[in-house]
């Protein structure tokens, strides 16, 4: 009786220690698998990021926001007319207007807001806590994405007015650049969103 009374707490001993291992293991694989999720999702939303400030950027400064055929285009800042003679693009200074005005000044804002978004996520990476959330990056994102959302719909509903001194607007149609700064409206949104619920992991 004495050597089975010894025995036993010897056996719990090590039923204890087996449990509290495999315990370990799975916190342990657990860690290792959320750390792992978490540098995917980080990588995503940088390259998200990148690849959503240079669409920005192309749509806010190349010249095709309204276009008429192969002929004229106009964009933000210059309206161009295609020379047959000399096949080259002629370009002359947009006609100013206080809704161009605005679409300018958003459109740069929404640039300069994704801009600032992205070298503080660059900072955060290396000043940050264990811990932490990008709650600024992610902020800056999404008033980026909310200034060029307001600047699309402006000159969506306030062309005529805009481009006053161009030809008959039913002869033409939206440019690429036009498309583009709408493609990168959810996309800011959704990468600003993404920002907001990481979370620094080393």
């Amino acid at each position: 009786m004495c050597g089975e009374e010894g025995r036993r707490p010897a056996e719990d001993t090590e039923n204890n220690t087996e449990l509290q291992t495999k315990v370990s293991r799975r916190s342990v694989g657990t860690s290792t698998q959320g750390s792992t999720k978490m540098a995917f999702l980080l990588m995503f939303v940088t390259v998200l990021h990148l690849v959503t400030l240079a669409m920005l950027f192309i749509a806010t400064m190349e010249k095709s926001w309204w276009s008429w055929g192969d002929i004229e285009n106009t964009d933000l800042w210059y309206k161009c007319i295609y020379e047959n003679a000399t096949e080259t693009w002629l370009c002359a200074s947009a006609s100013e207007s206080e809704w161009l005005q605005s679409v300018q000044a958003l459109m740069i804002l929404s640039v300069v807001l994704s801009s600032i978004s992205f070298m503080v996520f660059l900072g955060q990476l290396f000043t940050m806590s264990k811990g932490g959330l990008y709650y600024f990056t992610g902020l800056c994102q999404i008033f980026a994405g909310a200034a060029a959302c307001v600047a699309v719909l402006i000159y969506t509903f306030q062309r005529r007015e805009i481009l006053q001194d161009a030809r008959e607007l039913e002869m033409g149609h939206f440019g690429y650049c036009y498309i583009l700064a709408w493609v990168c409206v959810p996309l800011l949104l959704v990468s600003g969103a993404l920002y907001v619920h990481l979370r620094k992991r080393a």
